[in-house]
């Protein structure tokens, strides 16, 4: 360790940091916060400030979670969050992806079920095509939303990435 003596600034800055981690920690959703490997006290802490509406006392609890996490290292709980940013990134990416696939199906585009029967082995042709021609045919309104949302949770099961 070294014999570096900080600047009130910089460990003003950094508190600052810790506590905007913490912000981070409190935005999570409980699965999410059961993933990262936590301090007892921290994990009370953070599930606390959840149950706190009123402003003022949740912005005390979260500098209170701050002030905790000046005992710990925070490089762990870093990229745990950095992680779960990149999930959710990745899980928003195949979603769109999937949406495309089955407005370009319902829109006419057959080269598409070739694409998804290359990118998803366990894509069953038959089934697939059976899928497109209902979302395709149905004139009434409420049968062509639902063969459509069929169709989406058809492609979203076999590509198996959501």
């Amino acid at each position: 360790m070294s014999n570096e003596v900080k600047s009130r600034t910089q460990k003003k800055k950094e508190d600052r940091a810790l506590q905007k981690l913490g912000e981070e920690l409190v935005s999570l959703s409980s699965d999410q916060l059961e993933n990262i490997e936590l301090p007892e006290e921290l994990f009370e802490a953070v599930k606390a400030a959840w149950k706190i509406k009123s402003h003022g006392a949740r912005r005390r609890q979260i500098q209170y979670i701050g002030v905790l996490m000046r005992s710990i290292d925070p490089d762990p709980i870093q990229s745990a969050l950095k992680n779960i940013r990149f999930g959710d990134y990745e899980k928003a990416r195949e979603f769109k992806k999937i949406e495309k696939w089955r407005d370009e199906l319902k829109d006419g585009n057959d080269s598409i079920i070739e694409e998804v029967l290359s990118d998803c082995p366990i894509a069953d042709r038959q089934r697939l095509t059976q899928l497109v021609r209902n979302a395709r045919n149905q004139s009434n309104e409420r049968k062509a939303v639902k063969a459509s949302r069929t169709l989406f949770q058809y492609l979203k099961e076999v590509s198996g990435r959501m």
